[in-house]
């Protein structure tokens, strides 16, 4: 069904690109598919949202009883995945990329942009209703709201068993709505695309194939500097894990899909020598807390389309945008497309364009190889740095003859 939809919506930008070219008159009137498109994911996203946090926040609870590997794994994920944000941002910014869509663009009505004072927005984060914040797709209410109702749930864990399950099958019924919405996203791409290149087409097909030229360059140059360079701090042998990795590197591309390539991850991860007891708690927690391609991702996408849209955001927004991003990017690893679902809710938020959506949701294909290849990488390196920090600790500490915390043997290309 992945591969289906995924050819399909790429056929769609191709077809609408042509169509917008071709018959501009009527791709200028084709604005209600993706609308109709963008207001269904937008109905789904807070109860998806509620059901998916509130359980992954209560079965994290035990979380300390992961021990000295799952703190350090996760000090490792939030440096990673907050220089990943800032990579994305960065290379937005350097660029000015988005700047020639802006006329080809159908602007949706949207939220106001958050306020410029830091104690507004902090005001702002507090829930004073989550009905009230569900109805307005005030994701960083619902994330608020979230997080203390999963951690008070994991609290109270035998009494919240009732709350769980019903926010276990929310979930569950949620996924399948956005399963069937998302045999929409073909339709959708070919009416934006469309619509955008009838009114914009030089500027929006220049303006786009340079994101795509952008997103591929920063995934590989985050990969080569951030990845690279934690496995060269932590004398990791380079040669040793660029051979173990080849095999899930090249299921993931082909397949973008991050599940898929884990198995032949940890198989690799063993063929290393990374202990059992550190890749068994470090890559859970990488698949949903370390999505280091996909957080890059979605910082170029929020800017692109403020840049888009001729936005002036303060340091605040932009700090409040990014901080949005990180949370709310861990607790829907596991839905599909879930890069987009987190771009609707953030786009109604903070006031971006929400005709830009379906233009990504339609290049995405494109992006997606390389993307997910980070992913995978990132949830391979992560084992053998955490065990490299571990180790140390453990030796600067007098014991070293843990043979679950051993250091992966020193080579000369891993200085």
């Amino acid at each position: 069904m992945k591969n289906r939809l995924a050819t399909a919506t790429a056929a769609a930008m191709v077809t609408g690109a042509a169509a917008g070219w071709l018959f501009p008159e009527f791709s200028r009137n084709l604005g209600l598919v993706p609308e109709i498109f963008l207001r269904l994911i937008r109905a789904i996203l807070g109860p998806l949202l509620v059901g998916v946090l509130v359980t992954g926040l209560a079965e994290a609870g035990g979380i300390g009883g992961v021990g000295r590997i799952g703190w350090r794994a996760l000090v490792f994920f939030e440096l990673s995945t907050s220089l990943a944000l800032a990579a994305g941002w960065g290379v937005v910014a350097l660029f000015g990329l988005g700047a020639g869509l802006g006329q080809g663009l159908v602007f949706s009505e949207a939220g106001p942009v958050a306020s410029e004072s830091l104690q507004s927005l902090a005001v702002a984060m507090a829930p004073a209703s989550i009905a009230d914040a569900l109805i307005r797709t005030d994701v960083m209410q619902i994330l608020v709201f979230c997080f203390l109702l999963g951690t008070a749930a994991a609290g109270v864990r035998d009494k919240a068993a009732p709350l769980l399950r019903l926010a276990a099958a929310l979930s569950a019924a949620c996924f399948e709505f956005t399963r069937f919405v998302m045999w929409l996203a073909p339709a959708a791409v070919f009416a934006a695309m469309a619509g955008t290149v009838a009114r914009s087409a030089p500027a929006a097909l220049e303006s786009l194939g340079a994101f795509v030229a952008a997103a591929w360059g920063a995934q590989a140059s985050f990969l080569v500097l951030v990845l690279g360079g934690s496995l060269m701090l932590a004398r990791v042998p380079l040669r040793a894990f660029v051979r173990a990795v080849e095999e899930p590197v090249l299921v993931a591309f082909a397949t973008t899909s991050s599940a898929a390539a884990i198995p032949k991850a940890m198989e690799a991860l063993e063929t290393l020598g990374v202990p059992r007891r550190v890749y068994g708690v470090v890559t859970p927690l990488s698949l949903s807390l370390h999505l280091t391609g996909s957080t890059l991702h979605l910082a170029m996408c929020a800017f692109f389309a403020a840049h888009a849209a001729g936005m002036t955001l303060s340091a605040g927004q932009q700090l409040l945008i990014l901080l949005t991003l990180k949370f709310t990017s861990k607790g829907v690893a596991g839905i599909p497309r879930a890069n987009f679902l987190i771009l609707t809710g953030l786009f109604a938020s903070f006031g971006l364009p929400s005709g830009v959506l379906p233009v990504l949701l339609g290049i995405d294909a494109l992006i997606d190889p390389v993307r997910t290849t980070v992913n995978v990488l990132g949830h391979c390196a992560a084992s053998p740095v955490v065990e490299r920090w571990a180790a140390k600790a453990n030796a600067g500490a007098g014991s070293v003859n843990d043979p679950e915390l051993r250091a992966l043997p020193d080579s000369p290309d891993a200085a």
